[in-house]
């Protein structure tokens, strides 16, 4: 197919600019085209005018209605796709700690399915206080790079913002897969008194909320994948990946099937959590009894 007649110009050339181009060669309105295919007229407008990532199906169905051949919707398709599967990024420098807990929020709020892993800390939605404050307050360390009352006032904020977060457990249309390796358990985030809390935490949402499943990938299993980092899957549809100075998400297809077979392989390695939650909260206790002696755990 020609240039004239529609065929893209070049790899680079959106996907939008090309159907506008095949809809311009027919001679056919925005409206006209919109009757022929039951979309909405402004939805086209967008989706020429590379407003939003465009559906791939959506990208076919109108280069099929503006009588592109095969090879070219195929094309198309796969351009935008490959949209996709672009990861964006956020910045710490443009958004607060509170805020990014309140996106965090409103993505949960519409998610019918969560699945998490954790390699080093616990997932945020099964934090105590005390535990997201230590973690918070790192971040906030790496950031900011002072401990002014301007910083810790910001940590608390989106502490409380984290807490409220945790409501979302109890809605029992929605269900959350945690996987965690065993070091999560034996990282010290907090003081053992603060640990010791956040292993009961554990053992209540585990043993009382039938929507959330809580694992652990013990030291001994082979690791069939390296846990290179955490990861957050909402409804198979969007992934979310914490960073220390900044947090990654993606939507593309790809990305999201890959860190989904991902999560199924750590959590076909992991086991109930309840048995390791007695076995540290014993290091913990005896750690507490050791510093309330004068002596320092080793």
């Amino acid at each position: 197919m020609s240039i004239a007649s529609g065929a893209p110009d070049g790899p680079e050339e959106p996907v939008g600019v090309v159907l506008a181009r095949l809809r311009r060669a027919r001679g056919l309105t925005g409206a006209v085209l919109a009757a022929m295919t039951g979309m909405s007229q402004p939805k086209i407008s967008r989706i020429e005018r590379g407003k939003g990532l465009p559906d791939p199906e959506d990208v076919g169905a109108l280069a099929r209605a503006l009588g592109a051949d095969e090879q070219t919707v195929a094309g198309l398709k796969e351009r935008a796709e490959r949209s996709h599967d672009q990861i964006t990024d956020w910045r710490p420098a443009s958004e607060s700690l509170v805020v990014r807990q309140t996106n965090m929020a409103r993505w949960e709020s519409t998610a019918r399915e969560v699945r998490e892993f954790e390699p080093a800390v616990l997932p945020g939605l099964l934090q105590t206080s005390g535990y997201a404050k230590a973690v918070l307050r790192g971040f906030q360390r790496v950031q900011a790079l002072d401990t002014d009352d301007f910083a810790e006032a910001a940590v608390l904020a989106a502490v409380s913002e984290r807490i409220r977060r945790q409501e979302i457990l109890a809605d029992r249309a929605k269900t959350f897969w945690f996987v965690i390796a065993e070091a999560v358990l034996r990282n010290r985030i907090c003081p053992p008194i603060e640990m010791l809390a956040q292993i009961g935490h554990l053992r209540e949402i585990s043993t009382q909320r039938n929507t959330v499943d809580i694992r652990v990938i013990p030291d001994d299993a082979p690791m069939i994948v390296p846990p290179l980092h955490g990861l957050m899957l909402i409804d198979d549809q969007m992934i979310v990946i914490d960073a220390f100075n900044t947090g990654l998400i993606s939507r593309g297809r790809k990305d999201t099937e890959t860190y989904r077979r991902v999560f199924d392989m750590f959590h076909d390695q992991a086991i109930a959590i309840e048995p390791l939650l007695d076995r540290y909260e014993l290091l913990y206790v005896k750690q507490l009894d050791r510093l309330s002696g004068g002596r320092e755990p080793r």
